[in-house]
């Protein structure tokens, strides 16, 4: 007789957890913080980091390199160019900048999914950029479209993730100039979440751009912001030709450029924080001022990408203070140009999903909210220095994002969560567990992990010794298998197949 009620006890367990993220699905399409930001560095310490940026901006200038166009509109709007290194007068990237919104919406084509970008708003968007996946599976190996898809169908599935992302993984087993057309077309037809367009050519650029128009509209996309997309500045103190193509391409066509110094420090910047956040704010500077030259009132974004490194080996290190007092101290930073930040995420230098990754990821993700982030890249997903997209390491990250959601609610003090009647219902000796407060709040009272066991080691050996990227690996199997896609007008559908043939058709096969 036990065994029976013991199955029907697991089926029950596993039926109230199933409605519980069923019911998790129908949350805010980006967070809204109530909390405070935390800013670690004094005003006076700002100032003397703008001061040296400044400085780097006029003495030591910055290199735009192989790109005559982006030279000539510094030129025209009275820096001093001398070859390829611009030197700023003070205060020239201040000025322009004053056109950019401090705020914008990015329009995803289910209205439901806008997300805003800026103020007390944060966005969690997925991994970025790796070229190899990583499963328990199969292990290590080179991503391919259908591992883009999925983690497209897993970051769309994500009540957490509130955004598509970009170049989920780099899917190549598809030529390199051709790419860019199915990962633009799987954001589309896969999720209709707000996605990133190309950055790998101006041409592709303009692709994305085109792919856009034919689900938003020409003039909608014109006049608003449908797209971002990733501008790295090749630190130190220099932007190369294909990100200012882009770059250009973008803004001229009113989509938002994420402009982010990419720097490890010790090897692309200064060891010191205070030395790589003046070199980081005078890159940024630079880059975010010239789109206001190509189109004033374009959305951008300060951002960065900043980790430093084993002074041992050279290689990355994640979830470090240092780290962490720089993206602190950038946000601050972005808030006194009153633009909008990104930065942060889910980073770990660690090759499993396992203790290492953990740590290291919530240091940062924790950071992440607590300093203000706007637009989290890299915040599920991430594996091995940004080498790796996992698939394990993509389900943990999207709980402790969603763990994030909750503290960012602060503490509520509206009547209900004031408690009063409960501690009046219950008085001195009693126990809440059965008071009225209790039973009408205790389905959303505390945050519910999908990864976590909390269970009895009994009851934890019984449903089979699970560690968390094994339950991890469960996971993402069930989301894929559970995916549904949305909605896809067929006339839009069949437009954007027509527009992606007619395009690839003008490229060599070689894969170049």
């Amino acid at each position: 007789m036990s065994e029976p009620r013991s199955r029907g006890g697991r089926r029950g367990r596993e039926a109230r957890k199933e409605a519980r993220q069923n019911k998790s699905g129908n949350t805010i399409p980006y967070i809204k913080r109530n909390i405070p930001v935390s800013n670690l560095t004094s005003d006076e310490a700002l100032e003397i980091i703008e001061s040296n940026a400044d400085t780097i901006l006029e003495e030591i200038g910055i290199d735009f390199r192989d790109d005559p166009e982006s030279l000539q509109l510094w030129r025209d709007a009275g820096a001093d160019v001398q070859g390829e290194r611009v030197h700023f007068p003070k205060g020239l990237c201040r000025e322009l900048l004053k056109t950019a919104p401090s705020e914008f919406t990015q329009y995803a084509r289910n209205p439901a999914r806008n997300v805003q970008i800026g103020g007390n708003n944060t966005v969690f968007v997925p991994v970025y950029g790796p070229p190899f996946v990583h499963d328990m599976d199969k292990g290590r190996r080179y991503g391919t479209i259908e591992d883009f898809e999925n983690f497209v169908k897993l970051a769309y599935m994500a009540p957490a993730m509130h955004h598509s992302g970009g170049t989920v993984c780099e899917p190549v087993d598809l030529p390199v100039n051709k790419r860019h057309f199915d990962m633009v077309y799987s954001h589309i037809k896969y999720s209709d979440k707000p996605f990133m367009g190309s950055v790998t050519a101006p041409e592709r650029a303009q692709d994305s751009v085109d792919m856009a128009s034919l689900v938003f509209g020409e003039d909608f996309v014109q006049n608003n912001c449908v797209m971002l997309n990733l501008i790295n500045a090749n630190s130190p103190m220099t932007f190369d030709a294909t990100m200012l193509g882009a770059l250009r391409t973008y803004a001229a066509n009113n989509q938002a450029c994420v402009v982010s110094p990419f720097i490890l420090s010790g090897a692309m910047s200064p060891v010191s924080p205070a030395g790589t956040l003046s070199q980081l704010l005078a890159e940024a500077l630079a880059g975010t001022a010239l789109t206001q030259i190509i189109k004033p009132g374009t959305p951008v974004l300060f951002g960065t990408f900043v980790s430093s490194i084993s002074m041992q080996s050279g290689a990355p290190t994640f979830g470090t203070p240092e780290s962490s007092l720089v993206l602190n101290g950038a946000a601050q930073l972005a808030r006194r140009l009153n633009l909008p930040f990104r930065s942060g995420g889910s980073f770990t230098a660690s090759k499993l999903p396992d203790a290492q990754a953990a740590y290291e990821s919530a240091q940062t993700l924790l950071m992440t909210l607590m300093s203000g982030v706007n637009f989290a890249l890299h915040s599920a997903g991430w594996l091995e220095g940004g080498l790796c997209s996992s698939y394990e390491k993509f389900v943990m990250d999207i709980d402790q994002c969603a763990m994030m959601e909750v503290m960012a609610r602060g503490i509520d003090v509206s009547e209900n969560g004031q408690a009063m009647d409960a501690v009046r219902e219950v008085g001195p000796g009693g126990h809440f567990l059965g008071c009225a407060h209790t039973q009408a709040n205790f389905e959303d009272a505390f945050y519910r992990s999908r990864i976590a066991d909390n269970n009895s080691v009994e009851q934890w050996q019984s449903d089979g010794s699970k560690d968390a990227a094994t339950r991890a690996n469960e996971i993402w199997k069930q989301m894929l298998n559970d995916y549904q896609a949305p909605a896809l007008d067929p006339g839009i559908d069949e437009s954007l197949q027509a527009f992606m043939t007619k395009r690839k058709n003008e490229f060599p096969d070689s894969n170049v």
